[in-house]
């Protein structure tokens, strides 16, 4: 009978402590549970803004949390470089740039460019222009290397160059190009293929009026230059074929508020996969921005940017996918304010400029100050 009733008393026992596990299990579960719930039940927006500070392996890292995170850290994952604002300063040899995902500046020493007065901007080089020689040359601020052109016959003081691709490139040819209207019927392109001993300069009639200034916008497009005249025509030149052709799309219309003063320097072109983008600017509305129809046949308004990023600057302008999600469908422009801590952009999808009641005179800069340039994924190791 004793040893019956230790065996009930010991069962009993342990019945009681596996009661007493099973609770605190299903309390640690429960406990386990609202925390993962609370983590899931954040705003999105929120998510978004979190790890849109991480770097890319912690964003990577932090998709596994949940579905919702999952989501939230695919639409912020970082792939892309943003652009940096370079500044040109009067004198000196310190040149400052802007990194907009970081708002942060760092400066360059940099007395190669000493005199010289930049022209365009692309794939991480600079063209620039040696004013008193007459000279052109290629410079990448961040590898220091220097290519020098065949000096042209002609003044480059108040005519605007572009370039096809890096000098570098090894899958195509690079090619300088610069044009101006001797009349509204004759246009004079000039063209110079690197490694070639001089330029070659043709000219070209003109079907439709175009008239060329300093204030004219380039890019290199499908293996053409398109150019933006000053009254909103373009032109089309293909450097293969030699052949020049103004488009017959009327301009983008704009209100005719934009035509105020100094209007032609708040006005901007930039190519995103192989189509063209302009963006018209006012200092009393918000910016427009327009696409050149596929046809080529007509200017279209657009009302998003499809998670695209512009960045806007006199001589050369960007467009980026796959950055942060809050730099996301806006427009960056190369003005930076708050003691160099905030650079001026626009949303699309918010209708307004951040910081906000801030002044838009683009007349006020100087447009050879300050230009957008495409820094490599290791460019502060090289700083």
């Amino acid at each position: 009978m004793a040893g019956r009733k230790r065996r009930k008393q010991k069962f009993l026992a342990s019945a009681e402590i596996v009661d007493d596990s099973d609770e605190r299990m299903s309390t640690e579960e429960r406990k386990e549970n609202l925390e993962s719930k609370a983590w899931c039940d954040l705003p999105v927006e929120l998510i978004e803004q979190i790890l849109s500070k991480l770097k890319l392996e912690d964003n990577i890292r932090s998709s596994a949390v949940c579905k919702s995170w999952h989501r939230a850290a695919v639409s912020v994952r970082v792939v892309s470089q943003s652009p940096w604002l370079m500044y040109f300063p009067r004198y000196g040899d310190m040149y400052d740039f802007y990194d907009p995902t970081q708002c942060k500046t760092c400066s360059l020493y940099l007395p190669e460019l000493c005199g010289s007065r930049v022209c365009y901007s692309k794939d991480g080089w600079l063209l620039l222009c040696q004013l008193n020689t007459n000279c052109l040359f290629f410079f990448n601020p961040f590898t220091r290397e220097k290519i020098k052109l065949p000096v042209p016959r002609f003044e480059l003081k108040y005519q605007i160059v572009a370039f096809s691709c890096a000098p570098t490139s090894t899958s195509t040819s690079c090619v300088v190009f610069t044009l101006k209207h001797s009349n509204p019927s004759i246009v004079v392109i000039s063209t110079c293929q690197l490694g070639a001993e001089e330029w070659v300069t043709v000219n070209h009639q003109n079907r439709l009026p175009f008239v060329s200034s300093i204030w004219n916008k380039i890019v290199f497009c499908n293996g053409c230059f398109y150019c933006l005249s000053l009254f909103g025509w373009i032109g089309v030149y293909n450097p293969l074929e030699c052949f020049w052709n103004v488009l017959s799309v009327p301009p983008p219309r704009c209100p005719d508020s934009f035509l105020n003063k100094n209007w032609w320097k708040g006005l901007f072109m930039a190519e995103h996969n192989g189509e063209i983008l302009v963006i018209y600017t006012c200092c009393s509305e918000n910016p427009i921005v327009f696409k050149l129809v596929q046809s080529e046949t007509a200017w279209e308004e657009m009302k998003t940017l499809h998670g695209m990023t512009l960045f806007a600057s006199f001589l050369s302008s960007h467009s980026k996918v796959d950055l942060p999600g809050i730099m996301r469908n806006n427009v960056y422009f190369s003005k930076v304010r708050f003691f160099g801590k905030r650079c001026i952009s626009y949303s699309v999808n918010d209708n307004r400029y951040y910081p906000r009641k801030q002044g838009h005179d683009w007349g006020e800069l100087d447009p050879f100050e300050l230009i957008w340039i495409e820094p490599p994924h290791n460019a502060l190791s090289l700083i």
